[in-house]
């Protein structure tokens, strides 16, 4: 059942076009992820989604209490450098009528209560705003831009965070542009381009959908020429002729999802050395989506 639909959603400031036409639903208990370029109309679709925003045309709908029951991280958060994690904490808690515990939010956030704002490192700071966001004990979970600007463990420490967020059923609205953080976390994405949805799909949907092709990369001394003619086979690339340590060349064979059946009933796995597979990635996705023209 949907809890967010957004119909050709539609945002425009004064002559300038944030969002062209957007539509998607969310489902209830899910991490739903948004991915775009900078500009694509990502951050202007979920304000409007959390109420902050009204759209200049086309409708959102949310299945909750915008005020009670949405927590919203923002990209850009900031409190005073001299107020303490616990006073913020507080603070937020008394704007709600069923707050949660918000001193368990901050021990599983692993914040000192004590701590001023301005003494935050980059991660402690983002685990504070998310702590923010769910002290009103939300339905939705609107994460704008969660880990932009975090060393690799501050990341996977807000991943942590967001994967315990979903298993206590808490619909999450993520935006982003970390691949991997889309594969980790999300259960559905929306590519957004030029202020348009391009698709919406799971991870491993999209990265299917980008090509479908499969890579076979290995060393040879004997000839492929022969790999061109198989119906399977789309390409067959051969790099040098070795570098003189018994390699032998490099080749790259692309084709369907069969390649690998197909290559190697014409040539023998013992003539290739350092046999590796190359699926399309959501990277890969990702580019052929976002690199479609402005229509």
């Amino acid at each position: 059942m949907a809890i967010i639909t957004v119909d050709h959603l539609r945002k425009t400031y004064g002559t300038r076009v944030a969002v062209k036409d957007v539509s998607f639903s969310v489902e209830e208990g899910e991490v739903f992820g948004i991915v775009g370029r900078n500009g694509a109309g990502k951050t202007t679709t979920v304000e409007c989604v959390a109420g902050l925003r009204t759209p200049t045309s086309g409708t959102v709908t949310v299945d909750a209490d915008l005020k009670e029951q949405v927590g919203v991280q923002l990209q850009e958060c900031s409190l005073p450098d001299k107020i303490r994690v616990g006073e913020a904490l507080e603070l937020y808690a008394s704007f709600y009528s069923r707050p949660a515990d918000w001193r368990a939010l901050a021990e599983e956030a692993g914040l000192d209560l004590r701590a001023s704002f301005g003494k935050l490192s980059g991660g402690q700071r983002q685990r504070l705003s998310v702590a923010l966001a769910l002290v009103g004990n939300p339905r939705i979970a609107i994460l704008d831009e969660l880990t932009t600007g975090l060393d690799p463990r501050a990341r996977r420490e807000t991943w942590d965070m967001v994967t315990r967020i979903k298993d206590r059923g808490v619909t999450v609205l993520l935006v982003t542009h970390f691949m991997e953080e889309v594969e980790r976390l999300c259960d559905r994405v929306a590519v957004i381009s030029h202020g348009r949805v391009r698709a919406v799909d799971t991870p491993a949907g999209l990265a299917a959908r980008a090509d479908g092709e499969q890579r076979l990369v290995f060393h040879t001394d004997a000839p492929v020429d022969g790999l061109r003619a198989l119906p399977e086979v789309t390409s067959v690339t051969v790099t040098g002729e070795g570098t003189g340590d018994g390699n032998g060349a490099l080749v790259t064979v692309a084709g369907t999802s069969d390649v690998l059946s197909a290559v190697t009933a014409v040539l023998p796995p013992a003539l290739m050395r350092d046999l590796r597979m190359e699926r399309t990635t959501l990277d890969d996705a990702f580019l052929v989506l976002t690199g479609q023209e402005e229509s």
